[in-house]
């Protein structure tokens, strides 16, 4: 098998339209009438703070071919304002949502977010009092002259813009003002209701500024204003070749990265051309950059609303994941792990069995060593503070911490720190590559001998994402799988050639190749007339040889269901290409977080669990792990819960059309009567033991 096969060109879709229609999807959870209010409002801050980073970490290369009016790779002036206008798009269809549906529904369930010309005279009372005691001393106003220039204005902070008139104490007239408005203050306050009503109100942080702006300029008069927000270009690069600590390095990336190239202007949609066109200039940016928003300017911090109120008949109804079937709570891991693997389905199943296999580790006095990477772990990680006192007690603690993880940079440089302050081996994996693996490995002292253990999985080691991500656990005492982890370790901590694996596959080595292989052997069986599917779910697909793979395969014969929740760049059903392709994405009340490769060739089927997307920098670029499911009782349980189950859901499913688009699958029928998996693994799972 050569692995590459050789398929008639056609157009793949485009990641980055892709991704805007996954936001799409997601926004379809703030119009739905069977999702409660805040939730429906939290859903709204999703896609903004999803917004946010594909700006911050997608758009520059975009805005730079533009500008220079060039084509730059695959982007051009074209391209960039073809995408702009995807996303004003999508922009004001939230606002509409926001306006128009979600804002009259909170107030018929007593929630509102109350303008100065609706506040009455004790409300006015006490937005003046909160802004003199609290606002008014931490804002700052800045005069803009030829001693003042523009201010530097951080990525995603909240500022407003001032026109004056009259002249400022020395007699000039300087008739621009910045007003910073620090990130430490609350985006709301609640208000005194009305006396007689049950409903609970609110004030933003701009509407309170806006209603009193003019107090923060004694003598001269506003005559226009407007919020304003500038995303910037985030994605620290560093040099790793040149820099000789890159943990150093990092840290004043970090400094710098509120300041990067601006992206994208948001203002108020009544903000005045003058005003627009200033800040327009200021920024370096052309038109299509500009945002006019008919309310907050960072809806990502409609997240303070929620959680001030308490109203748990607007929110879902709590779940409590059931303690795993597989285990018994106070048995010790390693016996069970004697008897035969565990998968734990997250967050179905409790993620808190991963973290007591740990402390059982800790506290074992026979556990020798603890192996672990470290990726996404959240602000506070009980994970880490077992790691620290494993290494009280003694055992030999190994951390393979990504610094480079987007956006949790600082919290890992943090973690490192402490780590190794208590003695902990700190590495950090491979130069040019980001350790993207989920691995522990544990070895003990046994009768017998040294023993390993290892917990394998497709998400983080992050409690607070764990319960709203899916995601497989995998706890195996397999000699041969151990042993490949412990070599991984060695090969991080060494950066000695990888030696040969007995089952895993690792990126950037084997995975790519041997995916490939797997779906170029699925066609060639087809193409003699043996049954053959490929099954596959993860969060993008968007490596193109992989695609034109699938789509070569799905020629020969090969039935290929996908079940991927963002980015997808192969179009289903695109006559002569992809007849035999169906892509499906599952938005739902969890995020599908969960990588599952399936194979099944003439009754023959392998299962492959991977904490890597069938993307180019998930194959070539970074660390990843898969390892094969043995046990066929567990395979069919992931096939059945993982696979079948999504492939038969129809109220939470999207279908991709050959030109793109995605539709529900429950297209004129009520959802209520449809059938969803993440329902149905939670009631199958939920609460128990």
């Amino acid at each position: 098998m050569t692995g590459q096969p050789t398929a008639p060109r056609f157009s793949l879709l485009d990641r980055d339209h892709s991704i805007l229609a996954f936001n799409e999807r997601v926004m379809d959870w703030a119009r739905r009438q069977d999702v409660p209010e805040l939730e429906r409002l939290r859903y709204l801050s999703i896609v903004s703070s999803n917004l946010d980073e594909f700006f911050e970490v997608r758009m520059a290369p975009q805005l730079a071919a533009a500008k220079a009016h060039e084509t730059r790779g695959l982007y051009t002036a074209q391209t960039f304002e073809a995408l702009s206008a995807e996303v004003h798009k999508l922009v004001a269809q939230q606002y509409a949502i926001y306006n128009d549906e979600l804002l009259p529904a909170l107030e018929k369930k007593g929630i509102k977010i109350v303008a100065h010309s609706e506040r009455n005279a004790r409300q006015r009372r006490h937005v003046r009092e909160i802004f003199h005691n609290e606002v008014q001393p931490l804002l700052m106003p800045v005069g803009l002259d030829p001693a003042h220039p523009f201010p530097q204005v951080a990525n995603k902070s909240l500022n407003f813009i001032v026109r004056l008139t009259g002249k400022d104490a020395f007699g000039r007239e300087n008739e621009i003002a910045i007003v910073k408005v620090p990130r430490i203050l609350p985006r709301f306050f609640r208000l005194p209701s009305v006396k007689g009503s049950k409903q609970i109100h609110f004030v933003s942080i701009s509407s309170l500024i806006r209603t009193h702006l003019g107090e923060l300029f004694p003598g001269r008069q506003v005559t226009e204003f407007s919020q304003f927000r500038v995303t910037r270009h985030s994605d620290l690069a560093v040099d790793e070749e040149e820099v000789k600590n890159l943990r150093t390095a990092l840290r004043k990336g970090l400094q710098q990265r509120h300041y990067g190239q601006a992206l994208r202007l948001e203002v108020s949609a009544g903000a005045s051309t003058f005003l627009s066109d200033f800040l327009l200039e200021q920024f370096a940016l052309p038109e299509a950059c500009l945002y006019r928003v008919p309310g907050p300017v960072n809806l990502v911090r409609l997240n303070q609303l929620i959680d001030k109120v308490d109203a748990p008949e607007l929110r879902f109804e709590p779940y409590l994941p059931g303690w795993p079937q597989q285990l018994t709570p106070g048995q010790s891991f390693f016996e069970r792990l004697q008897q035969g693997d565990v998968l734990i389905h997250q967050p179905y199943e409790s993620f808190d069995a991963v973290l007591s296999f740990l402390r059982e580790a800790v506290e074992d006095p026979d556990v020798l060593a603890i192996k672990q990477t470290i990726y996404r772990t959240g602000a506070k990680s009980e994970l880490m503070d077992l790691l620290r006192e494993a290494v009280r007690r003694g055992k030999e603690v190994t951390a393979v911490v990504e610094l480079k993880a987007r956006f949790d940079e600082e919290a890992n440089i943090n973690y490192a720190e402490r780590l190794e302050s208590v003695g902990a081996q700190v590495v950090y994996g491979v130069v040019g590559l980001k350790t993207h693996a989920k691995m522990l490995l544990i070895t003990r002292r046994e009768p017998q001998g040294l023993r390993r253990y290892a917990h394998l999985s497709t998400g983080n080691y992050n409690p607070g994402t764990a319960r709203v991500y899916t995601d497989l656990s995998y706890l195996t005492a397999d000699e041969s799988l151990t042993a490949d982890v412990d070599q991984v370790f060695l090969h991080l901590a060494s950066q000695n050639r990888l030696a040969k694996l007995n089952k895993a596959l690792i990126a950037p080595f084997l995975l790519h190749k041997a995916m490939l292989d797997k779906v170029a052997a699925a066609g060639e069986a087809a193409a003699r007339g043996q049954d053959a599917r490929i099954t596959l779910k993860m969060n993008a697909l968007t490596d193109e040889s992989l695609a034109r793979a699938l789509a070569a395969a799905s020629q020969q014969g090969v039935k290929v269901d996908l079940i991927v929740r963002g980015a997808c760049v192969l179009p289903a059903g695109v006559p002569g290409f992809t007849d035999n392709v169906r892509v499906r994405s599952v938005i739902g009340r969890l995020l599908e977080h969960s990588r599952v490769y399936h194979f099944r060739v003439d009754g023959d089927e392998e299962v492959w669990l991977s904490s890597a997307d069938w993307m180019n920098r998930n194959m070539l670029r970074r660390v990843e792990l898969a390892w094969p499911v043995t046990d066929p009782a567990l395979r069919q349980r992931i096939v059945d819960e993982c696979l079948n189950a999504y492939l038969h859901d129809t109220r939470d499913a999207w279908l991709l059309q050959p030109d793109g688009r995605y539709v529900p699958a429950a297209s004129g029928r009520h959802r209520n009567h449809l059938q969803s998996a993440q329902a149905s693994l939670m009631a199958r799972h939920g609460g128990k033991g």
